[in-house]
């Protein structure tokens, strides 16, 4: 079935996409916190709709397409708008880090991506496929960029850097996960060919 439930909330999630980009350059004082809510609604669809799917019994093969694709346009919509934003690089330790970090992310994405396709092509996509770690992942990514996109202080402590580190850790899953991923994939990357 294309348009169930958790289908939908995947296909919110990529409406969402420009919605936040748009209001994340309105130049209104509370933008930020209006893209930083779009950008967590969006976090809690991709949740939700897994778990529905789940749930439901709802699954599809448009929803197993779909659903990571809208993932890592929401992170590469995020990190780009990020690295663009000159108040952000102000407040980073060291800009030309925090853009190696996000290519970091963005670079894991397409490489995984492309990982899981070639497994798919060779009958072992099951191999690499979304593990609690991979979950793991996505959720530190959403929570450390969202928690960039709101810039105010919390509890009225400048907490910059404590998002900044979050985002480093994240990019360190990110990493981990892939590493994992390869590792799963590696008997059949380095098999001879048949």
């Amino acid at each position: 079935m294309l348009l169930n439930v958790p289908n939908m909330l995947t296909l919110l999630r990529l409406v969402l996409i420009p919605l936040f980009v748009f209001v994340y350059y309105l130049p209104y004082p509370h933008a930020a916190k209006i893209a930083t809510a779009i950008f967590i609604a969006a976090g809690l669809t991709d949740w939700l709709d897994g778990y529905l799917a789940r749930k439901l019994e709802q699954y599809s093969s448009f929803g197993a397409f779909l659903d990571p694709v809208a993932d890592k346009l929401m992170v590469a919509a995020a990190l780009m708008m990020l690295i663009a934003d000159t108040e952000v690089h102000k407040q980073v330790i060291d800009s030309r880090l925090f853009g190696i970090v996000a290519l970091i992310i963005m670079g894991r994405e397409i490489a995984v991506s492309a990982l899981r396709e070639w497994m798919a092509e060779v009958g072992k996509r099951s191999r690499v496929a979304v593990s609690y770690i991979g979950k793991f992942k996505t959720g530190s990514q959403m929570f450390a960029i969202g928690f960039l996109i709101w810039r105010e202080p919390v509890a009225g402590m400048p907490t910059f850097r404590i998002r900044e580190y979050l985002m480093y850790i994240a990019a360190a899953l990110t990493l981990w996960s892939m590493i994992a991923y390869l590792r799963a994939a590696w008997p059949n990357l380095t098999a001879p060919p048949q």
